[in-house]
């Protein structure tokens, strides 16, 4: 073979090599374009994500809020009701026999077939009355606790009366905490009368 066409064929093979390199280079340049475009996209999904779970979080707040609005005008109308009301009689669920546990604020089956008696007696006598329910502990815990037992207690009495179908604009409710005790708090008995439930009927 001689020197030329040695020559030749060495600038072909470099130039085929030039081209096999170039075509690589490409490859990674494209590979390394569509991971980075990728990583974007990924990013965006997330930002998009994050974004509509703060959107559900906030319409959810706006429902509690609205709910919340709704619920302290019932009261505040029900509160208006039961000043210029008129005492009737009152109604009143110790622990002997709803039986609230210390602490406790949930309805017992005792507590809610007395209230039963107590809605079916409200359709019999067939008046609009209003009720104030009160909520009371004994003197064990803090005056801050006790008082938001006795918010419970009383919203526990107020919710169950009206899924047995008392409207909620008739019903107010107060927490006396440990504020008036029926007994001295001295023994579990005592302290036993002071948790309690009463419903104030007013005409």
């Amino acid at each position: 073979m001689s020197k030329r066409n040695t020559l030749a064929l060495t600038a072909i093979a470099l130039a085929m090599g030039a081209v096999s390199l170039g075509g690589c280079a490409t490859e990674d340049f494209v590979r390394k374009q569509v991971a980075t475009e990728d990583g974007k996209l990924t990013s965006t999904q997330a930002d998009i994500a994050a974004h509509e779970g703060r959107l559900q979080a906030h319409e959810a707040r706006l429902g509690d809020v609205d709910r919340t609005a709704h619920e302290a005008l019932d009261r505040a109308q029900a509160a208006g009701k039961l000043a210029e009301g008129k005492f009737l009689y009152s109604v009143v669920l110790s622990d002997d026999s709803v039986k609230f546990p210390t602490a406790g604020t949930e309805l017992s089956p005792e507590a809610k077939t007395r209230l039963m008696d107590f809605v079916q007696k409200l359709k019999d006598d067939n008046k609009n009355v209003f009720l104030e329910i009160q909520g009371h502990t004994d003197n064990r815990g803090s005056k801050s606790a006790n008082r938001r037992i006795g918010e419970e207690r009383a919203d526990a009495v107020r919710i169950f009366l009206n899924q047995q179908g008392v409207a909620l604009n008739r019903m107010s409710t107060i927490s006396y905490g440990d504020s008036a005790p029926l007994a001295p708090n001295k023994t579990r008995a005592e302290r036993a009368q002071n948790r309690r439930v009463v419903l104030i009927v007013l005409d």
